[in-house]
C-alpha cells in the first residue's frame, strides 16, 4: 500500500517570492532612512525616529509571518466571512471615534500606536470574495451571485470612503481585474475605461460640450457613434451591420455638409440623431433576434452621452475641493505649482536631480532639506530618485515587475477557486498601488494618497500587504504539500 508524506513547508513554499518580499522591504528601509535623514543630527536610529520605528515594524511582520505561516490552509477559508465582519465594524467604528488627522477620519490612536484599519481590510475582503467565489455552484454569470460579490467588494470601499480615505477607497476597484479573469464580461472593464477617457474629456472640454461651440458637440457625438459601432462587430462580429450604419452615417454627413455650403447647419444635431437611430436599430434588433447585447450596446451609448454631460456637475458639486484642485493640475487644466501641484513639482525636480546614476545614499539634497511633503511615505520613490538615478528607480520598478508577474503565475496555478480568486486579487491590489503611486509622484495622476507597498513608511501599510502577500504564500504551499 502506497502512502504520501507531505513535503515540509520549507520545501512547499516559494522561496523567490519570499527573497522579492526581502529585498524590497530591505530597499524601503533604506529609502525611509534616505528620506527622514537630517544633515543636522547626523543620525538615522534616534530614539522615535521613522527609520527605528519601520524596524520595529519590520520585526512584528516577521513574527506575523511566522505566525501565518503556521496556520492550515482551511482556516483561512473557515474564518473568511467572520474575519470580514469584524473588519467592517472595526471600519464602522474608525468612522465614529477616530481623530481627525488631515482631513480624514481613518486612524485609531492607540496610546503611541496608531493604526488604519483600512490597510487590513484589503485581505479580509479578498479571502471573503475568494470563499464566496468558491462556494459549490457559483456562477459569476448569475446576476445574483455577481451582485453578492460586488457587494462584499463595495461595503468596505464605502466605510473608507465615509473616513473620507478616497486614495484607499479606490483600490478596491483592483478586484475588477480578478472578476475579469474569472469570466466577467468585458464590457464592465470597458465601461470602467470608457468612464476614465469621458471624464478627461468632459473635463478638458467642458466649455466645448456645454454648447459653446456646436463643432465640440458633434465631436463628442461621432466618438460615442464610432465606439458603439466597435462594440457591435466586436461582440457579434455583424459587420454587415456596423457597415450598414456606417455608410448611413457617412451619407447623413455628407448631405449635411453640402447643405451647410448654402445654409447653417448644427453637425451636433446631426450626431446626436444618428445615435438616436442606432438606439432605435439596436434594440429593434435586440427584441428581434432575442439578443440582449445590442441592448447593452444601446445603453452604452445613451449613458456614455449622459456620463458625458454629467461630467462637470459631478465635478463642481459632489467632489472636495482639495480634490477638484489635485484633478486640475494633474490634466493641465490649472498650474498651481505652490499649492496642489507642489508636491508633484519638488517630487518631479527631486527625481530629475538624481541623474543616471544619483547623488548617493544620504546625500539627496531635495529630499534632504525637505523640499517634498510626504516624502517618507505617499512619495518615497523620489527619494530613490535622486539618490540612486534612473538606475536604482529603473531596479525598483524591475523588482516590482518581476513580482507581480510572479504572483500572477502562481495564481494561475491554484487547483481550486479560493487559491486563484484570492491569488488575483493579491496581485491586482499590488499591482494598482504600484500603477497609480508611480503615476502620481511622476504626475501622470492625481495625488490621491496611495503608498509604495513594502517602501512607505507605516506599521499598518507594512502589517497589511504583509499580511495579504504571506497568506497567498502558506494557501499555495498548501497546493504544493497536497
Amino acid at each position: 500500500m502506497n502512502t504520501y508524506t507531505p513535503k515540509p513547508l520549507y520545501q512547499s513554499v516559494d522561496w523567490f517570492t519570499i527573497l522579492l518580499y526581502a529585498i524590497m522591504v530591505v530597499a524601503g528601509w533604506f529609502s525611509i532612512c534616505g528620506a527622514s535623514y537630517d544633515f543636522g543630527t547626523g543620525t538615522l536610529l534616534a530614539a522615535d525616529s521613522r527609520p527605528l520605528t519601520q524596524l520595529q515594524w519590520i520585526g512584528i511582520s516577521l513574527v506575523l509571518i511566522f505566525v501565518v505561516m503556521m496556520l492550515e490552509e482551511e482556516l483561512f477559508e473557515m474564518f473568511a466571512y467572520p474575519l470580514y465582519v469584524a473588519v467592517i465594524g472595526l471600519l464602522v467604528l474608525t468612522i465614529f471615534i477616530a481623530p481627525d488627522i488631515k482631513g480624514s477620519h481613518s486612524w485609531l490612536v492607540l496610546g503611541p500606536i496608531r493604526l488604519q484599519p483600512a490597510e487590513l481590510a484589503k485581505f479580509s475582503t479578498a479571502l471573503a470574495v475568494a470563499r464566496l467565489m468558491n462556494t459549490y455552484g457559483f456562477r459569476l454569470s448569475d446576476p445574483r451571485q455577481f451582485v453578492k460579490v460586488l457587494a462584499l467588494i463595495f461595503l468596505p470601499m464605502i466605510c473608507i470612503l465615509m473616513q473620507r480615505e478616497t486614495g484607499s477607497a479606490l483600490v478596491y476597484l483592483a478586484f475588477f481585474l480578478m472578476l475579469y479573469r474569472e469570466g466577467m464580461s468585458g464590457y464592465v472593464l470597458l465601461a470602467g475605461v470608457s468612464a476614465v477617457v469621458f471624464f478627461v474629456v468632459g473635463m478638458k472640454y467642458a466649455g466645448v460640450m456645454a454648447g459653446e461651440t456646436p463643432m465640440g458637440q458633434f465631436l463628442v457625438a461621432l466618438m460615442v457613434l464610432v465606439i458603439s459601432q466597435i462594440l457591435i462587430y466586436i461582440e457579434k462580429k455583424d459587420l454587415r451591420t456596423v457597415k450598414w450604419m456606417a455608410i448611413g452615417s457617412a451619407v447623413a454627413f455628407g448631405i449635411a455638409y453640402v447643405v451647410s455650403l448654402f445654409v447653417a447647419v448644427n453637425f451636433a444635431w446631426i450626431g446626436f440623431g444618428l445615435i438616436g437611430v442606432m438606439v432605435i436599430v439596436l434594440v429593434v434588433m435586440s427584441v428581434r433576434q432575442w439578443v440582449w447585447n445590442y441592448a447593452l450596446i444601446a445603453f452604452f451609448a445613451v449613458a456614455s452621452l449622459g456620463f458625458l454631460y454629467s461630467v462637470d456637475y459631478v465635478f463642481n458639486n459632489i467632489l472636495e475641493p482639495h480634490q477638484q484642485i489635485r484633478i486640475k493640475v494633474s490634466l493641465g487644466l490649472e498650474d498651481d505649482p505652490s499649492g496642489a501641484g507642489y508636491n508633484v513639482n519638488q517630487s518631479k525636480i527631486a527625481i530629475g536631480s538624481g541623474g543616471f546614476l544619483g547623488k548617493g545614499f544620504l546625500n539627496g539634497t531635495q529630499t534632504k532639506l525637505k523640499y517634498v511633503p510626504e516624502q517618507e511615505t505617499d512619495f518615497i520613490f523620489c527619494t530613490v530618485g535622486e539618490e540612486q538615478g534612473f538606475v536604482g528607480a529603473t531596479a525598483v520598478l524591475v523588482l516590482f515587475a518581476a513580482f507581480i508577474i510572479r504572483l500572477f503565475a502562481l495564481a494561475e496555478r491554484q487547483d481550486n477557486a479560493f487559491g486563484r480568486v484570492y491569488g488575483y486579487s493579491v496581485a491586482s491590489i499590488f499591482l494598482f498601488h504600484l500603477v497609480i503611486n508611480i503615476g502620481m509622484v511622476t504626475g501622470l495622476t492625481p495625488v490621491i494618497g496611495i503608498p509604495l507597498p513594502f517602501f512607505s513608511y507605516g506599521g499598518s501599510s507594512l502589517l497589511g500587504f504583509t499580511l495579504l502577500l504571506f497568506i497567498f504564500l502558506r494557501i499555495d504551499a498548501s497546493r504544493r504539500e497536497r
